[in-house]
């Protein structure tokens, strides 16, 4: 059952513009949220459908808070096939923490099967951490930060160490440099490590430099983009109601008719519809088959990659059907619609891109 109340998103998408206009954070929404219980750990599917909902509310405060769901879900996603390592990321969540994503890096196309941030071993079995983060959402507010890097000097070759920081760790610092077109409620700063060490019991995992499918990085991949496809497509739902409120509204001077009865803007709007309507069966169907531990063998990256790619893509043509039919009023910056263009924009950016979305489905065709 949801816990996203009508009075809740109510008051959710009132914030929003403030946030866009101040370039600031989502304070009184991570708030509200977390009062709401939506921080706690629950199924891949029903979170996909409360993050669609949620971004038609407020892009960016969906986009922020999809960065904690992903570890819950990671954690979920091992229990459910019998590894207990992250269990205590589920009761964390549960209590009320905080989880962020310190993974991308500039200049790192190979996402996470390298790193440039070193991880060297210390005295007691951690890790100290150097290195530099980007696009670290959640930064004001975080207070577990999943983190990697590479051991050069693993005792078999070069290995990379994935752990948690608590907020409260030395060694860190966040950049004040969001300041972005779109997405700005995210406040996703730059993460400078400096020697951050994570202790032995925060450290999740030993992984070879280079692909793998290992449970945790399936667990990264499934609900990272199954979760960004749902936020993506929450915000083409509200474009598309909006840019049939818009034709509802106006009227053409030439006919004196309603635009909803022109039958150049009922199609425009039909054909957004058409292409939307295929996200809900191929998202849904995806998460509830990792929920149900579904076993899709090497098919699964080509498949929860394209889903990704197809919702990104789909709310970036909705958006633009709606910006058309809406006519001059949507290019106001108070507009919502103006905030939903320069929101939808961002989901180009996210990994998997459209290049390695097309290298992952042709490595499927052809094997390699």
């Amino acid at each position: 059952m949801t816990r996203l109340t009508p009075t809740l998103l109510d008051g959710i998408r009132e914030r929003a513009a403030g946030y866009d206009r101040d370039n600031a954070f989502f304070d009184e929404d991570l708030i509200a949220l977390r009062d709401a219980g939506y921080l706690a750990p629950r199924r891949l599917l029903e979170t996909a459908r409360d993050q669609r909902l949620l971004a038609a509310h407020a892009p960016a405060t969906a986009l922020g808070i999809n960065m904690h769901l992903v570890w819950v879900g990671v954690a979920r996603v091992l229990r459910d096939r019998g590894d207990h390592s992250l269990d205590w990321v589920l009761d964390d969540a549960e209590a009320g923490e905080l989880f962020a994503f310190g993974n991308s890096e500039p200049g790192n196309d190979l996402v996470l099967w390298d790193s440039l941030t070193t991880a060297e071993p210390d005295a007691a079995g951690g890790f100290a951490f150097t290195g530099t983060k980007i696009f670290t959402s959640l930064s004001p507010a975080w207070t577990r930060l999943g983190v990697f890097g590479k051991q050069e000097d693993g005792p078999d070759g070069p290995r990379l160490v994935h752990g948690f920081l608590t907020r409260d760790t030395p060694g860190w610092r966040a950049l004040d440099d969001w300041d972005t077109l779109g997405m700005r409620a995210t406040q996703s700063h730059t993460t400078l490590l400096e020697g951050a060490v994570v202790p032995a019991e925060r450290i999740s995992r030993f992984l070879p430099v280079g692909p793998n499918a290992d449970p945790f990085v399936f667990g990264i991949f499934a609900n990272f983009l199954l979760l960004i496809g749902s936020v993506y497509a929450g915000i083409a739902d509200r474009a598309l109601e909006l840019g049939v409120a818009a034709a509802q509204k106006r009227t053409s001077l030439k006919t004196g008719e309603s635009n909803a009865d022109d039958p150049d803007i009922r199609w425009r709007l039909a054909d957004a519809a058409l292409a939307l309507d295929a996200l809900a069966p191929d998202l849904e169907t995806l998460a509830a088959d990792v929920d149900a531990v579904a076993d899709h063998g090497a098919a699964w990256f080509r498949r929860l990659t394209g889903a990704k790619h197809r919702s990104t893509e789909t709310a970036r043509r909705v958006v633009d059907q709606a910006m058309r039919v809406a006519g001059g009023s949507g290019y106001r910056t108070g507009s919502e619609l103006a905030r939903l263009q320069r929101d939808v924009l961002a989901g180009i950016y996210h990994p998997s891109d459209t290049e390695s979305v097309h290298s992952t489905v042709a490595a499927n065709l052809f094997g390699r």
